[in-house]
């Protein structure tokens, strides 16, 4: 028995022996693991004396024994090893290094690879913006970046108003630009083909660093460079045409007199004469175009081993949808990096703008002027007046459209500069010296001429008139504004064995300021001013109307800055930073304060026991708590030192003595609101980094906001931090990429933010801020719409008489008018029934994009919406004249049961215009925000023409829109604490765009 199992053993050996010095041949592929190409070049080998190299078709062939381990290198890729088993044929797929670990992004005053941070930064690179055409490359950045909230205008030029994980403050909603390290309050001086990426910093590791201006979020924007090789010329070209898709619904010539003669008969007027009101005038259709938008711009580029230089010159003609509108904008871009030894190096940045801003012309008159109203009259070659009852209030929209066209001069000129030198030292050492400024200057000419307009009820022949105004008049304004930041950086990068430090220490200055002067002449009819540029001058005209005025403000900070990024062997990460910060705008009192932020992080897939896993390529779970600054605290730019305002005149003798005091009484220990901020979250790659996720949970509380504190019996009014506002919610991001063949692959991705935003303290208990129908105060969210709930129609007088008591105290109550809610439950209709109507803040914003490439073709589209705020309607709300109506008004109630919504016609029925409910609008909306399809030339067409590269493309933005408000748009932004008001808001186009791309 012994010896049989012995026996057996022994031949078992044998066989094993034999099996593991067996060589065979093993055959396999290897191809990109996100594009599936397949790549050349590619080390296979089971050791130093067996490898081979695939082929250009990414094959290989290795002879192997069965227990080896085939391991596969290539530069910028991760290494892999794969254990030999019995098959023949292996597909082997490489993940690239460069995005699976080290994406580079821009951090403050430096940047980092990503996997070494613990916060919340997204990276947009600028090629995903640069096809949309638009002067403001934020505008872009819609339903791309989870957390960031962009609200667009249509008109041209105009800047959006951005929110970074909702309102922070009573005082200031935006964000911090950073632009090649210069700290800036916009970027419209940047031609959006002149930006290699745009990076959102959201959370208090990586604002921390930016003191008194991180609160609000940064924006950092890095300018494109010349990447090495032979002198490059690309030129990109944009036609587009946009207009305006979405027309209010308001009623015709027709329904206007129906409506109209219906609520003279309710006030007791009698008919209206409609013999010279014959007309059936589209407003809308009148004042509305197709605008046409070009843009252009050629850089060349070329680099060395020490040198790399890259020069650019845009050009933008952007017509509005309204006539004679237009934005004109010239931009230069230099970017120029010299190394002067291995351990010198130096370079400068240069952005010049010039830009001819549009006479700002609004929709207003066109939807509230009546359709009855012919637009010219033929025989007089003069503009039509309004009828008798809107004329007073409501001009003809064409009279300052077309009458007064080209009667402004609105012009910039920006000049943005950088320049820094770098010395290396000590292999770990660097000192950093950045020198930036940025100038700029605005002129503004406004000439108002006297404009006639016909109007049939003049009696006798000449019946014509002069429009609005009976003087002409210019108006100037120059303004300049100045920055100047100098940053000192010493930084200090070391690895030893496991262990991984970069650290920076810094001090930078800055200087901002802002200069004005404006003047004003009148002159009478007979002697007009005339309507020629030459003479729009405040020197012209009757000199003793001239007036003037003028504004101005400087102010400095100093700062000094520290940062530490530690990991430990790639699995433990830790972030800190410190800033203190020392602003002139406190010298009278505590001019000092400290802004500081810790973050952690542990990246588990460095852990040996996620070694043999293949599910997960990264997964980080982190978590930061930080203290940021807020210095924009609104036009005061100088908190410790009120302004001085009118007070009670007093007489002594004959004269009379008038007074003036400062506006409030600052607190002595007043100092810049403080946000403390905190999030933990995660992120993750998976499937072979076909899917990124990335989610946070944030929570953001705003203390010592600064409010005024109400005086006592009539004593002057303080200014202190006592307000408390916080902002939480969950934001995340995940996208999918599929490749399918190496010709053939698509992707999807979306991000999703919530935000829940709430008044904890503001100063006194009761104490709120009112701004129309927005109000803010403790317990509620910042700007929400107060009034009252509208609760029905009184049909009978019998209701009427059995509602609560009505101390409203503007009239009666009768049939046909608006119910309101007896919220208290006292009996009584009065001022303490209002209550909160609406809220502004969307419960959550998203963005969803879907895309395929197939060869040479691409397509991708982007969705983008917000869901569970309101809109406040006002352009009808009060009304002192007939405006034109909507056509919902055709529903109204005109009698027992007709309408349980629409009050009756009667303009003196002054109870329907209180603010109430019946104004609220949803402001939930879903919109296709873009769609771009592109063509690539092959390389071996273009070698044939001596072209590097040719693209061609056709883009669609704001497709479509599914909301239910009345107005020509859903995204309505405004201030910190009035916003979402629809005043007959500019319309957001739908653009058309065709465009080339090419280098040679």
């Amino acid at each position: 028995m012994r010896k049989s199992a012995l026996l057996l053993i022994l031949i078992l050996s044998a066989s094993t022996i034999s099996l593991f010095g067996q060589e065979r041949k093993v055959e396999g592929l290897v191809k990109d693991s996100q594009t599936l190409t397949a790549l050349e070049g590619v080390t296979v080998s089971t050791g130093p004396e067996n490898s081979t190299q695939t082929t250009e078709t990414g094959e290989f062939s290795l002879n192997v024994s069965l227990g080896d381990s085939l391991t596969f290198t290539f530069i910028g890729y991760l290494p892999q090893t794969i254990p030999v088993g019995s098959e023949d044929w292996i597909d082997v797929f490489l993940r690239d290094e460069s995005r699976a670990l080290d994406e580079v992004v821009v951090i403050g005053y430096g940047t980092a690879q990503k996997r070494d941070l613990t916060g919340s930064i997204a990276q947009v690179k600028g090629e995903d913006i640069v096809d949309r055409p638009g002067t403001n490359p934020v505008a872009n950045l819609q339903g791309k970046v989870a957390g960031l909230q962009v609200t667009n205008s249509g008109r041209p030029g105009q800047e959006p108003d951005v929110r970074l994980r909702g309102t922070n403050s009573i005082n200031s909603v935006k964000p911090l630009y950073v632009v090649d390290g210069l700290l800036n309050d916009n970027i419209n001086f940047l031609n959006p083909s002149d930006i290699e990426s745009i990076e959102v910093l959201k959370d208090p590791s990586s604002l921390a660093i930016f003191g008194v201006r991180g609160a609000n979020g940064v924006i950092a924007v890095t300018t494109k460079q010349a990447k090495k090789g032979q002198l490059n010329f690309e030129f990109n070209s944009r036609l587009a045409f946009k207009n305006v898709s979405k027309r209010m619904r308001l009623v015709d010539a027709e329904g206007f007199r129906t409506l109209y003669d219906e609520q003279r008969a309710n006030q007791g007027d009698t008919t209206y004469d409609y013999s010279d009101w014959k007309a059936n005038t589209d407003w809308q259709n009148e004042i509305f175009k197709t605008g046409i938008v070009n843009y252009n711009d050629l850089t060349v580029s070329g680099a060395s081993d020490n040198n790399s230089f890259r020069m650019g010159l845009g050009y933008s003609h952007d017509e509005g949808v309204i006539h004679h509108e237009r934005h004109k904008q010239l931009t230069l871009s230099l970017n120029d990096e010299l190394r002067i030894s291995d351990n010198i190096k130096t370079g400068i940045v240069f952005n010049g703008f010039r830009a001819q801003l549009p006479v700002e012309r609004d929709v207003f008159g066109a939807i509230l002027a009546t359709p009855i109203a012919p637009v010219f009259n033929d025989d007089y070659g003069l503009y039509h007046a309004l009828p008798d009852f809107q004329r007073a209030q409501v001009n003809n929209p064409l009279v300052p459209i077309e009458a007064r066209k080209n009667s402004q001069i609105r012009l910039n000129y920006r000049a943005v500069a950088n320049t820094f030198v770098e010395v290396g030292f000590l292999q770990d050492f660097s000192f950093r010296v950045n020198l930036s400024a940025d100038y700029g200057f605005n002129q503004f000419r406004t000439y108002q001429g006297l404009v006639r307009v016909y109007n049939p009820d003049i009696e006798g022949e000449d019946k014509s008139e002069i429009s609005d105004n009976t003087l002409t008049s210019v108006n100037q304004e120059q303004n300049k504004f100045y920055k100047y930041q100098t940053d000192w950086l010493l930084n200090y990068k070391k690895n030893i064995e496991r262990h991984n430090l970069t650290l920076m220490l810094g001090y930078t200055t800055y200087m901002q300021g802002f200069e004005a002067t404006t003047a004003r002449r009148t002159q009478g009819e007979g002697m007009e001013i005339p309507n020629d540029p030459d003479y729009w001058f405040v020197d012209i005209g009757d000199a003793a109307t001239q007036r003037g005025g003028g504004s101005g403000w400087e102010y400095r900070t100093l700062s000094y800055m520290a940062r530490a990024l530690y990991n430990y062997d790639n699995k433990y990460l830790l972030n800190a930073s410190f800033r203190r910060d020392g602003s002139s705008a406190f010298s009278k009192g505590n001019p000092w304060q400290n802004f500081y932020a810790l973050g952690a992080a542990w990246t588990v897939t460095n852990e040996d026991f996620m070694a043999t896993q293949s599910l997960f390529d990264n997964l980080k779970i982190k978590a930061s708590w930080g203290s940021l600054g807020n210095q924009d605290v609104g036009g005061n730019k100088y908190p410790m030192y009120p302004q001085l305002v009118a007070g009670n005149s007093t007489v002594f003798g004959n004269k009379l003595i008038p007074a003036y005091g400062p506006e409030y009484i600052p607190d002595p220990d007043l100092h810049w609101e403080v946000v403390k901020s905190w999030e933990s979250g995660v992120e993750l790659s998976a499937f072979e980094n076909r899917l990124e996720l990335e989610g946070v949970y944030y929570n953001k509380v705003t203390d010592d906001v600064l409010v005024r504190i109400p005086g006592i019996f009539g004593s002057l009014p303080g200014l202190g931090n006592l307000g408390r506002i916080r902002n939480n919610g969950i934001e995340a991001a995940a996208s999918w990429h599929q490749p399918i063949s190496e010709d053939w692959d698509f992707n999807i991705g979306g991000n999703i933010t919530t935000v829940n935003n709430k008044v904890i303290e503001l100063s006194t208990e009761g104490y709120n801020v009112v701004s129309g129908p927005s109000r803010t105060e403790a317990g509620y969210p910042i700007g929400y719409f107060y009034g009252y709930v509208h609760d029905g129609i009184f049909q009978t007088e019998t209701e009427v008489e059995q509602a609560p008591e009505n101390k409203l105290g503007s009239g009666d109550f009768k049939p046909g008018d608006i119910r309101f809610r007896d919220t208290n439950g006292d009996g009584v209709i009065d001022v303490d029934d209002r209550t909160m109507i609406g809220d502004p803040t969307p419960d959550f914003y998203y963005g969803l994009s879907l895309g395929t490439r197939f060869k040479n073709f691409n397509i991708q589209f982007e969705f983008q919406g917000v869901h569970g705020n309101e809109i406040m309607r006002t352009w009808n709300q009060n009304q002192f004249a007939t405006y034109n109506f909507l056509q919902d008004r055709m529903q109204r109630w005109n009698g027992e049961g007709t309408s349980h919504w629409e009050p009756i016609l009667d303009e003196g029925r002054a109870n329907n215009r209180q603010y109430s409910t019946y104004f609220i609008e949803e402001g939930s909306f879903f919109r296709l925000r873009d769609i771009t399809l592109s063509y690539t030339f092959p390389v071996e067409t273009l070698q044939q023409v001596r072209l590097k590269n040719l693209r061609v493309f056709l883009n669609a933005q704001n497709v479509f829109t599914l909301s239910k408000n009345t107005g020509y748009t859903p995204e309505i932004g405004g201030s910190a604490i009035s916003f979402g008001i629809d005043n007959g808001t500019y319309p957001v186009p739908s653009v058309y765009t065709m465009g080339v791309s090419l280098n040679f």
